[in-house]
C-alpha cells in the first residue's frame, strides 16, 4: 500500500549533488582586462566596454538569469559573449546556442570570432581544457539530403516521379557523391521543390533506426549539434523550433530553451520581436497546400506516396477532390477578397464556406486507415510511419483552416495576402498582437541565462521600452556606448528645404531628393550608402540618377536587381566608391568598414505607416490600454531603425565619413530631437541647396 509519508525523514535523504564550478567570472577577467591575456596573448587592444559586457554576461550565466546589454559598435560584443559562454558550456557540460538575425553575423563568428577565441583558449596552460571546444551550426532538416530518401526514390522513381524528372534526380545523386555538408543551397541550379520534397530529411523516413549514420548527411549534422559545445542558429529557426516545442518538447522539463539545459545569446536583439511575431503565430498557403496533397498524389502523372504504397482508388480520388476543393477554397479569396489589395485584414469569422474541409477530413481517415495496414516490421513499418506523418500534416492543416475560418485567439490578429513572384499564392496568416507573453513564456521563465544584445536597444538612452515589449519589465539591463571618436570622425549634415512629406507636394518632394542625393553621393569621393522607405521613391530616383552616375564612371547597385544583400555589400567593398540605393532590410546588417563606405544618405525617417495588420491591431490594442500608439510603437520602431541606419557608417575606430539626412521633420517637427540625440556625433550642419555648395565639407 501507498502512504501519505514518505518511509524516508529529510534528514535522511542524500544531499544534491553539488553543481559543477563557474569559472567563466574568474576567467573573464583576468582574460579581457587591461593587460590581460586577450592583449598579451592575441594583441588586442584593451576595450573597458568589451570587459565590462564580457564580466557582465560571465555572471549572468553562472546566476542562470536573463540580460539585456546593449553594446555599441566597436565594443567587440561577439568575444564578449563567445569565451565566457565556452567556458561556461565546457565546465557545466551544456549547450551555448548563439541566435544571430543576419547571414553576415554568422560569417562572422565562423571566420573571424571562432578562431580568436581557440587562440586565446591555446594560448594559456589555464585555459587549454576549452581549447578543442566544438562548434556547429544549426540548419533546418529540410535543407539536408537524406541518402536513404534518395535511394527510396531513385529504387522507386517510376511510382514518384513523371519520366522528365528522372534526370533531375540522377543530378541530385551525382551531386550527393561528392557533397560534404549535402546543403540544399550547394546544388546550382537547385533542384525543383517537389523533387526536393522526396529526398530532404523533414520527413520520419530520415531517422536513426533507417539512416546509415556516416552516410545521411543530415544524421552526421545531428550528431555533430549533439557535440558541441557552442550551436550557432538564426532567430528564424530559433523560433521555429520554440514555437514546435524546444527544449520542453526534447524532454528539457524546467530548464533550457532550445535544447535540453541549454543557454542562450540573441545577437542583433532589436529585431527578435518581430521575428518571433512572424514565427509564433499560423501560416497556410495555397502553394503549400497543393505540394502537400501532390506529395501524396498527382492527378496528373498519377504519381506520388500513395501510388508507391499501393493505396486504393477511393483513396486516389480523394485526394484529386481535396485538390480540387483547394482550388475552390483558395480561388474564392484570390478573386473575392484579394482582388483589390495584397493584404487584408480579417476581422469577422467565416470570410468563407469551409469548402476544403470536409474533404481534408475525409482523405485523413482514409490515410490512416492505409496506415494501419502496414505491421510494425522492417519496411512496413517504414511505410507506416511516413503515412502516419502525412496524416498528422493534414490533421494539422483542417486544425489552421477552422482556426482561422472562425478566428478563435481574440489575442491574434488574422490577414490574408497575395505572395510568390506573381502574387498568386494566397496566405492564411495569424499572429499575436502582443507578443511579449510569449517571449516572458518561451526565453525568460526557463530558469537559464538568455543574453540579449545589439548596438541598438535602446531608445533616448531608455531601455524600458525594450525591456516592456520582450515581457522582461525587470530583467537586469546595461548600455555600454561605443568606444569610437564620432566627433572626430563622423560629420551630420540636415537639409532643411526639402518639403514635407505630404501628398500635396510628393512630386516637389521627390524632385528635391533626387536633387540631393545627385549632389551628395557625388560629392563624396568614398561610396554612399542611399537608405529609402519607399520602394517607389527608390525606384523613381535610380530611373534619374543612374545615368549621372554612369557618366562619372560610379558603380550603381541597388537592392532588387538580382543579387543578394551579401552579394551587394560585396561588391560595393571591392569597388570602392559605389552608390548603393536600400530599403527595409539595408537600414541594417550591411558591414562595409572603410572608404568603400563614406556616406550614409537617410532619405526619410523610417516611420513604418500602421496599415499592415500586424501594426493596425497593436495600434488599437494600445489605444484600448490607454496609450498613444504613435508614442508607444510607430516612434519606438522608427528610432531603433534610424540607429541602426545612421550604425551603418562607422565600422571600426579608423573610419570616417558623413550622414546626411534629408527629411525636413528633423527640423520641423518636436519628436527630431529624438532622432538627433540618436545619433553618436551630436553636431549637426543645417544646409539648403542655395548654402550646400559652401557647408556640405567631406573627408575627402
Amino acid at each position: 500500500m501507498i502512504g501519505l509519508t514518505d518511509p524516508h525523514s529529510p534528514g535522511d535523504m542524500p544531499p544534491p549533488p553539488a553543481p559543477p564550478p563557474a569559472h567563466a567570472p574568474r576567467l573573464a577577467r583576468r582574460i579581457f582586462a587591461e593587460g590581460g591575456w586577450l592583449q598579451s596573448e592575441l594583441q588586442l587592444e584593451h576595450r573597458p566596454q568589451q570587459e565590462t559586457m564580457a564580466r557582465a554576461i560571465a555572471s549572468a550565466m553562472k546566476r542562470d538569469e536573463p540580460l539585456l546589454f546593449e553594446a555599441g559598435t566597436g565594443v567587440g560584443k561577439s568575444l564578449a559573449y563567445l569565451i565566457p559562454g565556452i567556458i561556461h558550456a565546457i565546465d557545466q557540460s551544456r549547450q551555448l546556442v548563439v541566435s544571430t538575425h543576419t547571414i553576415a553575423l554568422q560569417e562572422q563568428l565562423e571566420t573571424k570570432d571562432i578562431p580568436h577565441c581557440r587562440r586565446i583558449f591555446s594560448s594559456r596552460p589555464e585555459l587549454q581544457k576549452y581549447a578543442a571546444f566544438k562548434s556547429a551550426v544549426l540548419v533546418g532538416k529540410s535543407n539536408y539530403l537524406c541518402t536513404t530518401r534518395l535511394a527510396t526514390a531513385l529504387k522507386d522513381k517510376h511510382e514518384l516521379f513523371a519520366t522528365p524528372e528522372h534526370s533531375e534526380l540522377q543530378r541530385i545523386a551525382e551531386w550527393a557523391a561528392t557533397s560534404r555538408d549535402g546543403l540544399r543551397h550547394e546544388i546550382n541550379p537547385p533542384p525543383p521543390p517537389e523533387i526536393w520534397e522526396m529526398v530532404n530529411a523533414d520527413s520520419s523516413g530520415c531517422a536513426r533506426k533507417y539512416c546509415d549514420c556516416e552516410k545521411c548527411f543530415y544524421q552526421r549534422a545531428r550528431a555533430r549539434i549533439a557535440k558541441a559545445s557552442l550551436i550557432i542558429v538564426n532567430h528564424a529557426l530559433l523560433f521555429a523550433l520554440i514555437n514546435a516545442g524546444g527544449a520542453r518538447e526534447k524532454g528539457g522539463g524546467l530548464r533550457g530553451i532550445l535544447f535540453p539545459d541549454d543557454f542562450v545569446i540573441l545577437d542583433e536583439a532589436h529585431t527578435v520581436p518581430d521575428v518571433a511575431t512572424d514565427h509564433f503565430g499560423m501560416r497556410l498557403s495555397s502553394y503549400g497546400v497543393d505540394r502537400m496533397l501532390k506529395y501524396l498524389f498527382n492527378p496528373k502523372n498519377k504519381r506520388g506516396l500513395l501510388v508507391k504504397l499501393r493505396a486504393p482508388a477511393q483513396t486516389l480520388q480523394l485526394v484529386a477532390d481535396a485538390i480540387e476543393a483547394a482550388h475552390q477554397f483558395f480561388s474564392h479569396l484570390a478573386d473575392r477578397v484579394l482582388a483589390q489589395r495584397a493584404i487584408i485584414r480579417v476581422r469577422t469569422p467565416d470570410i468563407a464556406e469551409p469548402w476544403l474541409n470536409p474533404p481534408l477530413q475525409a482523405l485523413a481517415k482514409a490515410v490512416r486507415a492505409h496506415a494501419d495496414t502496414f505491421d510494425d516490421k522492417g519496411e512496413a513499418a517504414r511505410a507506416r510511419e511516413e503515412l502516419l506523418e502525412q496524416y498528422r500534416k493534414l490533421n494539422t492543416c483542417l486544425a489552421t483552416l477552422r482556426d482561422f475560418l472562425s478566428l478563435s485567439d481574440d489575442k491574434s490578429v488574422y490577414w490574408l495576402e497575395r505572395t510568390g513572384r506573381r502574387h498568386t499564392i494566397v496566405t492564411l496568416r495569424s499572429a499575436p498582437i502582443d507578443i511579449a507573453p510569449a517571449l516572458r513564456e518561451t526565453l525568460l521563465e526557463r530558469n537559464t541565462c538568455a543574453v540579449f544584445t545589439s548596438a541598438t536597444l535602446a531608445m533616448g538612452g531608455r531601455i524600458e521600452p525594450f525591456q516592456q515589449r520582450i515581457g522582461g519589465p525587470d530583467v537586469r539591463a546595461a548600455i555600454e556606448k561605443s568606444p569610437f571618436d564620432f566627433e572626430r570622425h563622423m560629420r551630420v549634415f540636415a537639409a532643411t528645404d526639402i518639403p514635407l512629406p505630404s501628398p500635396k507636394d510628393a512630386r516637389l518632394a521627390l524632385d528635391a531628393l533626387i536633387d540631393y542625393i545627385r549632389f551628395c553621393a557625388l560629392r563624396v569621393a568614398g561610396g554612399s550608402l542611399v537608405l529609402f522607405t519607399s520602394y517607389a521613391d527608390m525606384r523613381a530616383a535610380a530611373q534619374a540618377l543612374a545615368p549621372d552616375f554612369a557618366d562619372t564612371s560610379r558603380p550603381f547597385l541597388m537592392q532588387g536587381d538580382g543579387h543578394s544583400r551579401t552579394e551587394l555589400a560585396r561588391r560595393m567593398r571591392e569597388a570602392g566608391n559605389a552608390i548603393l540605393f536600400g530599403t527595409d532590410s539595408f537600414w541594417t546588417g550591411i558591414d562595409v568598414p572603410g572608404p568603400a563606405l563614406s556616406q550614409v544618405i537617410i532619405t526619410r525617417l523610417p516611420f513604418e505607416v500602421p496599415t499592415h495588420p500586424v501594426l493596425e491591431a497593436r495600434a488599437e490594442w494600445i489605444r484600448d490600454h490607454g496609450g498613444n500608439p504613435f508614442n508607444d510603437l510607430t516612434l519606438p520602431d522608427a528610432l531603433i531603425k534610424f540607429r541602426q541606419g545612421a550604425g551603418r557608417l562607422i565600422r571600426t575606430a579608423t573610419d570616417r565619413g558623413v550622414i546626411t539626412l534629408l527629411d525636413s521633420r528633423i527640423h520641423a517637427k518636436t519628436y527630431g530631437r529624438l532622432f538627433l540625440e540618436c545619433l553618436p556625433q551630436p553636431r549637426v550642419t543645417r544646409m539648403t541647396r542655395e548654402t550646400r555648395d559652401d557647408v556640405f565639407q567631406t573627408f575627402d
